[in-house]
């Protein structure tokens, strides 16, 4: 057994002391680059990114475009992976290819066409195939769950070491339909009073977190909580909702976890979110831990009761989380300052 196999499956989140100062949690990750406000907005075109920039996109990662003259759209989403494939090489699959599907559902584009570039892989060590034929039982396993086609597949094996280790990686592209007529649901907070909903299970779990690895300085630990079966319910549960038109805003709960999904949320219409963590689950890990199957949507009060009808009818566990401000931040009754402190000057 590897060292790094061994230490994720030692890893438990009681060794992990919950923080006195969330503050200090939130300011510390800030400056972690990967959930930076500025690389929320951030592409390729840009030498230098402005704070005064952000804001400016809407679409979270997902690239949308005209199909025909119809008004037929289709959307597009990557995903990259290097976590567990040495480990649990389906699961990590699976989770990667859920992720994709709960985004683009949350913008009301429904996903049919997935290829898979596994790469990476070291062509003289036997636990190499094992990570081909893992990843495959993993893409295959939730093409067929998720009624996906899979339009391509690859593998690219290193047959030379002098580059040094790279861990082996998978990359996924995800391809959407969007109908004539349908507008697409962002994930941006729309106007304050909205009433912010959670809907999925919150667990105990911190694994594999930016917070874990950025701020506590653990990189093994296991896969964050994932059940296929839930994300299935969770799907279809999005699609009855865009359906009925309840909801004004859907982002899953990503990197970073609820904290950072809201922070997202709110900075495009420079907005603030009031909400009120439960006493029954670790505060850093309701905040920060980024277990799958969970997504944060924006309800208009004209609609709450019609949304909690449908929720209990759909037999998906949610809660309430709190309200959409005029641009503070509070949790738990107290304030964090405003939103413009968490974009300006990163």
């Amino acid at each position: 057994m590897s060292e790094t196999v061994q230490a994720e499956e030692q890893f438990t989140i009681e060794s992990i002391p919950e923080p006195e100062n969330i503050e200090e949690v939130i300011y510390s990750l800030m400056v972690n680059p990967n959930l930076s406000t500025i690389n929320y907005f951030n592409d390729f075109s840009e030498q230098t990114i402005s704070p005064d920039a952000i804001g400016d996109s809407d679409t979270d990662e997902i690239g949308s475009f005209d199909l025909d003259i119809n008004g037929t759209k289709m959307a597009m989403s990557t995903h990259a992976f290097h976590h567990h494939l040495e480990s649990d090489p389906q699961k990590a699959t699976e989770i990667l290819i859920a992720r994709a599907v709960r985004k683009m559902l949350c913008f009301g584009a429904t996903p049919s066409v997935v290829s898979a570039f596994l790469y990476h892989i070291d062509f003289a060590d036997p636990n190499g195939y094992q990570i081909a034929s893992g990843a495959k039982k993993g893409l295959e396993n939730a093409a067929q769950k998720f009624n996906l086609k899979v339009s391509d597949r690859k593998i690219r094996f290193d047959h030379f070491s002098e580059h040094g280790p790279v861990p082996p990686t998978i990359i996924i592209s995800m391809l959407s339909q969007v109908p004539p007529g349908c507008s697409m649901t962002t994930h941006s907070f729309k106007k304050k009073g909205n009433h912010i909903f959670m809907i999925g299970k919150m667990v105990d779990d911190v694994n594999s977190s930016e917070y874990l690895e950025f701020y506590h300085g653990i990189s093994e630990s296991p896969l964050p909580a994932f059940s296929i079966g839930d994300e299935m319910k969770i799907q279809e549960c999005l699609r009855k909702l865009h359906e009925k038109g309840l909801i004004e805003s859907a982002s899953p709960v990503g990197k970073g976890g609820l904290f950072f999904t809201l922070l997202r949320a709110a900075i495009p219409n420079e907005l603030g979110f009031d909400i009120t963590t439960s006493a029954e689950t670790r505060i850093d890990s309701f905040l920060f831990g980024e277990a799958m199957g969970r997504i944060l949507v924006g309800v208009n009060p004209d609609n709450e009761e019609e949304f909690v009808d449908a929720m209990s009818e759909l037999n998906v566990p949610f809660f309430t989380l709190g309200h959409v401000t005029k641009g503070e931040i509070r949790i738990d009754d107290v304030s964090l300052g405003f939103i413009d402190k968490m974009s300006a000057g990163v």
